[in-house]
């Protein structure tokens, strides 16, 4: 017997409404999607000033704070070597929701004198030994490959550090295989303008958004008269240009006096020469008053010490005893290398035994306003990690510490006898 057509009209009915729920469903997931890419799109093409507003990251005030109108930023630290490479990506990672315009590395890649724990912790993996010479040999080219590129297309400005001239290597060495980071198209365009040379030097300098950005090296704890000079030149040219509405001056060492003296320029009558010269120079353009009775900012970054400190310069001695404001300095040596006890003095807002960068904020006016960003451990990319040992990255954060393991410089084995002439305590003469 054939169904009453009351129930197939009911199962019909029943039907049309699962498809229309299953149909507004479908919808609603395409409709999302379709959201998803246009956000996308969006970000990709968006200004890197303004993509801020995509990214709320908890835990950071930075990040929830709206940049104004024309301000903008960047990121800097520097000493990446013993554990760099887990946490130069880790940097990378966790800044890129500030949007930063460019990275600034402050010098010191790898050991060179020792085989970096990342690098023989890596290979351990593999389960092989890194030998001193394939070490020596791939030091340089696994920077670029396990730190630089973790910053995508984040311009990576590079700076020379002490363990860039530790033999066998040294600053010809440096400008060989990093040619291409010296001679970024800003930096060739840059010289092209100033009517300098066309083969780039290691140190250097850009302007940017109102910013004169200046490298000074002093790699081999000291400036050259030639390079005093060429700063002097830029001081001069920044001072009579009115699109730099300030200057921020990067270095490896820190100038002379500052708190953290016993580790700095001053280790050498040539460098507390030479980085007394400079200050003053700095001082002096810092100090020029304009017509409106305005002055331009002088922002001084280094980094050598295993440490984040700020207000490096606040001493007796080059404040007069308190007579004269300090030009504003700060040390972020935290990019991975194993970490050094403050000296004492040390501001209560300085840290050690912490990885991180320093965040500059530009404003529309050339002030800039600088936080210090720590990473953590779980800031690691999953990719990053699976190149190590399951313990490798927790003793980089927990271990690489002379406050907290005394001998975490020598578990990986010395390619080259330390020099005795040069040897401050606790071994920091690497």
């Amino acid at each position: 017997m054939d169904p009453s057509p009351e129930p197939q009209i009911d199962r019909q009915h029943k039907f049309k409404r699962k498809l229309s729920t299953i149909l507004k469903i479908y919808g609603a997931a395409l409709a999302t999607i379709a959201c998803i890419c246009l956000i996308a799109l969006t970000f990709k093409f968006l200004p890197l000033r303004h993509r801020h507003a995509f990214i709320q990251l908890e835990g950071s005030p930075a990040a929830s704070q709206p940049l104004a109108d024309g301000s903008w930023r960047f990121i800097v630290s520097g000493d990446s070597r013993n554990c760099g490479d887990v946490v130069m990506p880790a940097i990378a990672a966790h800044s890129a929701q500030f949007a930063p315009a460019f990275y600034w590395h402050l010098g010191d890649l790898r050991a060179i004198y020792k085989v970096d724990e990342d690098m023989a912790f890596a290979a351990a993996k593999n389960q092989q030994v890194l030998a001193c010479d394939n070490y020596l040999r791939l030091a340089w080219s696994e920077f670029t490959t396990n730190q630089i590129a973790s910053f995508g297309h984040v311009p990576f400005y590079l700076g020379i550090g002490n363990h860039e001239v530790i033999p066998p290597k040294d600053e010809p060495a440096f400008k060989r295989q990093f040619y291409d980071w010296l001679d970024l198209p800003v930096l060739k365009t840059q010289r092209e303008k100033d009517k300098e040379p066309a083969e780039p030097e290691p140190y250097y300098h850009w302007i940017q958004g109102g910013v004169d950005f200046i490298y000074l090296d002093n790699a081999s704890n000291s400036f050259s008269k030639a390079e005093l000079s060429w700063l002097l030149n830029r001081l001069n040219s920044a001072e009579n240009n009115p699109d730099v509405l300030s200057v921020v001056v990067g270095m490896h060492e820190a100038l002379p006096d500052s708190i953290a003296d016993s580790h700095s320029m001053s280790i050498s009558s040539e460098g507390r020469d030479s980085g007394e010269e400079a200050y003053k120079d700095l001082e002096k353009f810092r100090d020029h008053v304009y017509p409106d009775g305005s002055h331009k900012q002088v922002y001084v970054l280094a980094s050598h010490s295993h440490f984040y400190m700020p207000n490096i310069f606040n001493t007796d001695k080059l404040t007069d005893h308190g007579k004269k404001q300090p030009l504003s300095g700060w040390i972020v040596g935290t990019a991975g290398a194993v970490r050094y006890s403050l000296p004492k003095g040390s501001p209560e807002t300085a840290e050690t035994d912490v990885y991180g960068y320093l965040l500059g904020t530009v404003s529309a006016k050339g002030v800039i306003e600088f936080d210090f960003e720590r990473v953590r451990e779980s800031d690691v990319p999953q990719l990053v990690r699976q190149r190590y040992p399951d313990a490798f990255v927790p003793w980089c954060f927990a271990r690489n510490s002379e406050n907290k393991e005394p001998g975490a410089a020598d578990i990986t084995p010395r390619c080259l006898p330390p020099k005795p002439s040069a040897t401050p305590a606790k071994g920091k003469s690497q």
